[in-house]
């Protein structure tokens, strides 16, 4: 039942795999709708928008960018930086579990995500279960970010890791299939449930386990 024996290293993204992060969260409880929200995310700070403070943008640069485009919106803006524990749900327990549980089974374990440096070192004060890590390369500290192939070599050549023997965790299908193409076996999170189930096909898991 094990499709591939040869892992032996487990690397995981967080957000929406291991943290419940999610603007949403907070702009609920100061926007007057979703139909406000979506507008908001979609035509202010935007995907790519974060995506650039994930890479290492200063906020100073990016905060003054969008204010001068849409100043009506300047305490919104704000609100991304300086609100932003408050969009994090908390931790998504039935992950952690797991996560810990592959640790006590003697797999060494590795985070590869896209996260604003300063912002990723408030989530580790915040959730100290994110410094069960053995390495971590974080997006913000590097300048590099899924998918793009670099940040994936990056963490294999820091932690001599062999592609062939690791498996990669993420929610999105774009990051799975980038890991994919450099030879990492790699599995999209839907539910903690559908891990345990991947877990399994991959021999971390034996198949009698609950």
């Amino acid at each position: 039942l094990q499709s591939n024996p040869m892992i032996k290293n487990l690397i995981f993204d967080i957000g929406a795999v291991l943290v419940d992060w999610n603007p949403r969260y907070y702009y609920r409880t100061v926007m007057a709708s979703e139909a406000e929200i979506d507008y908001f995310l979609t035509h202010i700070c935007t995907f790519e928008w974060n995506h650039s403070l994930d890479l290492g943008r200063p906020w100073d640069e990016a905060r003054a960018e969008l204010v001068a485009r849409h100043p009506t919106y300047t305490t919104m803006i704000e609100a991304y930086w300086n609100h932003w524990l408050e969009m994090c749900a908390g931790p998504i327990h039935e992950t952690v579990d797991i996560l810990m549980d592959i640790k006590r089974r003697g797999y060494p374990v590795y985070a590869l995500s896209n996260w604003n440096a300063i912002k990723f070192q408030d989530a580790i004060t915040e959730f100290p279960f994110l410094r069960l890590f053995d390495g971590r390369i974080i997006s913000g500290d590097v300048q590099l970010a899924k998918p793009d192939p670099a940040i994936y070599r990056c963490l294999l050549d820091t932690y001599h890791l062999n592609p062939q023997e690791c498996l990669f965790i993420d929610d999105r299908m774009d990051n799975v299939h980038a890991a994919r193409e450099l030879g990492i076996a790699a599995v999209q999170f839907t539910s903690p449930r559908q891990l345990e189930s991947d877990l399994v096909t991959h021999g971390i898991f034996p198949p009698d386990d609950d």
